[in-house]
């Protein structure tokens, strides 16, 4: 099998719905060591295992839709690996934390947001701008206010 027959969008699919069963797997089996309980009593290991057992529907999902590709989705994707998609995701991510320790929860937010969407080569300055502070808004709401996460909004040090 050669590099150019690696990266076909059949493949990816594949690749990702592997990938994302594998995620479920591994969350499932550490949630499952803690106390699961029951669905009027949950234990802390009830929503790991929960999200593991649903991660891994999903990326048996998504690999059936690579595996029911047509033969126009087998051909080679022009370019192989998208490094300019893992930097930005991977450099999101450690934005995150770092902004996330001594910068608070909107900073941090905004950051892996906004990095994250330069990713995509499709996505604009002002795009990835204003989906970042959407989610920096829903983050406010659902975190901070609803779940009461003790986060706070801004830090410094």
């Amino acid at each position: 099998m050669t590099a150019k027959t690696l990266f076909t969008r059949a493949n990816k699919d594949r690749y990702g719905g592997g990938l994302v069963l594998l995620l479920g797997l591994l969350i499932a089996y550490q949630g499952i060591r803690y106390h699961v309980g029951t669905l009027s009593s949950m234990g802390p290991g009830f929503f790991p295992t929960a999200l593991g057992v649903i991660l891994v529907v999903v990326g048996v999902l998504i690999a059936m839709v690579g595996s029911s590709a047509t033969p126009a989705q087998h051909e080679a994707l022009d370019g192989g690996f998208d490094w300019r998609g893992w930097s930005c995701i991977l450099t999101g991510i450690v934005g995150f934390i770092v902004l996330g320790q001594y910068g608070g929860l909107v900073p941090a937010t905004f950051a892996v947001v906004f990095i994250s969407a330069l990713g995509d080569r499709n996505n604009t300055l002002a795009g990835a701008f204003v989906l970042a502070l959407a989610m920096v808004l829903i983050c406010i709401g659902m975190f901070w206010w609803a779940l009461q996460l003790q986060m706070p909004l801004f830090q410094w040090g």
